[in-house]
């Protein structure tokens, strides 16, 4: 009976040997979990660290597009498309392109008046020359008296106040010389006749008829004054 015992002892203790340890399993299987959700947090956490584009609002039908010159801006046509030989536009940033466009209908406008300027102020009657015909423009503002000159220039200034108001961020708000982000280079918001188109295609199609005539009133503008510098005459002298 004592040897059956043994044998049968014996036996059992010989099998457990070859069993599978539960202990051992479940702890395998605790850290093969652990490691799949460690894994899954540190996916999680990449995503999230990626930071994410800017998302600019359409302004005047125009949404600023990366991949295209200066943003995808209204201004470029035929002949040249996209003309900057100098590159002044590679490689900007969004809201150095929006200033670049800033700067460029600015200019045009007033180089715009400026044409005009010169054909009005040499063959109309003028405060120092009176109706002497063909004056000279380039001679005409040192001539005029100083209590003319302060109410225009104060004029230019509130202007460019309000311009400034409406366009730029305010100096400790911001980085210097940056544009609102709700502000399309060149909309003050004056138009007192409605021209502005309402819809985004025919907007595009003004702006940039703006652009190209403000770059030709900036060539004749800077061509009249060297003009009249070299040989003294009046434009329209000079055609004649």
């Amino acid at each position: 009976m004592k040897l059956s015992a043994t044998i049968l002892v014996a036996t059992f203790g010989a099998a457990c040997a070859f069993a599978p340890s539960s202990t051992q399993s479940t702890k395998t299987t605790l850290l093969m979990s652990d490691t799949a959700v460690e894994e899954e947090t540190a996916t999680t956490a990449a995503v999230e660290e990626e930071p994410a584009a800017p998302v600019v609002p359409a302004i005047n039908g125009w949404s600023a597009d990366a991949a295209l010159p200066l943003y995808g801006l209204p201004g470029s046509s035929a002949p040249f498309g996209f003309f900057d030989p100098l590159g002044f536009s590679k490689d900007v940033e969004l809201t150095g392109a929006k200033r670049l466009r800033e700067a460029e209908v600015m200019h045009g406008r007033v180089a715009m008046m400026a044409t005009i300027g010169y054909l009005i102020a040499e063959n109309t009657p003028t405060i120092a020359y009176g109706f002497d015909h063909p004056t000279i423009a380039n001679h005409q503002i040192p001539e005029v008296p100083g209590t003319v000159l302060f109410p225009f220039f104060l004029a230019i200034n509130i202007c460019e106040a309000l311009r400034a108001n409406r366009g730029w961020v305010e100096p400790g708000l911001g980085p210097l010389f940056t544009l609102r982000e709700s502000y399309y280079p060149g909309d003050l918001g004056f138009d007192p006749l409605g021209l502005k188109p309402k819809n985004a295609k025919d907007f595009e199609n003004m702006a940039t008829k703006e652009l190209n005539n403000g770059r030709l009133a900036m060539i004749a503008a800077a061509g009249f004054c060297v003009q009249e510098q070299i040989n003294g005459k009046a434009i329209l002298e000079n055609l004649g």
